[in-house]
């Protein structure tokens, strides 16, 4: 596919932090994706929460399958837009590396154990898996991304005018334009993983008789999309069957408004390069405002009926204990974590076995944390 003037080109990329050889075929943004792909963090996913704990039911979403639709929408908005589908599929498939077990609530409770030590941040965290925590190659810490990759995971959503305390010291070591926004591929990569989110939300919630279809209904797009899959599905359809008809209306309804109006902001900005992009006041891959509004409706919607429902508060208040406990324990007996963790610790109680444990409890899985608490604090179980 021919990229716009306006897209990263492969061919002109700002390489990466330890020089390597080319040595295949492949564009650099490929072989960044296929690292991602090959990394222990991505397998992880694979048992985070993203709203339900792992075991609650087998279709849920899982961190895992949520990165692999937003990469899905991020390639379908870079092909439109004639991006490199590759950085921005690349993108989509790390965003998530760095969130801890049991989603919003193990970032909570880890963001609340390190306030002392400069709080815990999931985007930060998942520049810091791809930097420094994968340990996979003989010449270096980290995956070595390009340039182009680092850049959008640390900004995706927008210029970082205070950024979190890792980003801002990895940024001194490889800069990485931090006032800036970030390209037009991870501006989608960002944008699909919106719409991703509160979609395979909506779906998961119905899935889960939080509320009913026809609650849904109420709300802007979703109730449009619901009467043309009953119209095309017959009277007799049932409710799951109309539940998948009406999300993916709603899904296909939002590309397309972003399509559209990122093709609308692009021709009027006219960017020659890349990084006249970057230096764009606004973003350039966006909603238009009637579809922004639509996308807030949901997002509110969710909150009420879904992240704040009795059922999840209960699960997501355990799982912050687990956090909690885990923290507490590894903190204050270092001597606890395994050895090549142990090595890096430092004393107990230190800000440096702070951060050590922090990146622990961050890559674990649901089922590790909760094994490891069991192992933790029953006496009949060994360590």
């Amino acid at each position: 596919m021919r990229l716009a003037p306006y897209a990263v080109r492969p061919e002109t990329s700002r390489g990466r932090l330890h020089p390597e050889a080319g040595g295949d075929s492949r564009s650099p943004f490929q072989r960044d994706r296929d690292r991602i792909i090959h990394s222990t963090a991505f397998r992880r996913l694979q048992y985070k929460t993203q709203v339900f704990v792992f075991h609650e039911g087998d279709h849920f979403r899982t961190r895992l399958t949520h990165s692999i639709e937003v990469a899905q929408i991020a390639r379908s908005l870079a092909r439109a837009l004639s991006l490199d589908e590759d950085l921005a599929e690349a993108l989509a498939l790390a965003h998530d590396l760095g969130h801890p077990p049991f989603g919003h609530a193990g970032e909570e409770a880890l963001n609340a154990a390190m306030k002392p030590y400069g709080g815990f941040d999931h985007n930060a965290q998942s520049l810091k898996v791809v930097t420094a925590l994968e340990t996979r190659y003989a010449g270096f810490d980290g995956l070595n991304l390009t340039w182009e990759t680092l850049e959008g995971l640390a900004k995706h959503n927008g210029p970082l005018r205070r950024p979190p305390p890792y980003i801002a010291e990895y940024d001194r070591r490889h800069p990485l334009e931090l006032g800036t926004h970030a390209s037009a591929e991870a501006q989608a990569a960002a944008l699909a993983d919106d719409i991703a989110y509160n979609n395979h939300d909506l779906d998961d919630g119905l899935r889960a008789r939080l509320f009913t279809l026809e609650e849904a209904a109420a709300l802007p797009l979703v109730g449009e999309a619901l009467e043309e899959a009953r119209a095309d599905a017959g009277p007799r359809a049932p409710p799951d069957r109309l539940a998948s008809e009406t999300i993916r209306r709603v899904i296909n309804r939002m590309v397309l408004d972003a399509v559209a109006e990122s093709r609308r902001r692009l021709a009027a900005l006219a960017p020659r390069d890349a990084d006249a992009v970057r230096a764009a006041e606004r973003p350039v891959v966006a909603f238009s405002d009637a579809m922004a509004a639509v996308n807030q409706a949901v997002r509110d919607f969710l909150f009420r009926r879904m992240y704040r429902h009795w059922r999840v508060n209960r699960t997501m208040a355990k799982s912050k204990r687990v956090v909690q406990v885990l923290f507490s324990l590894l903190h204050g007996g270092p001597q606890m974590l395994p050895p090549e963790w142990r090595r890096r610790a430092g004393e107990a109680g230190s800000p440096e076995a702070a951060r050590v444990v922090c990146d622990y409890i961050a890559g674990m899985t649901d089922r590790y944390a909760l094994e490891e608490h069991r192992r933790m604090t029953d006496p009949d179980i060994p360590g």
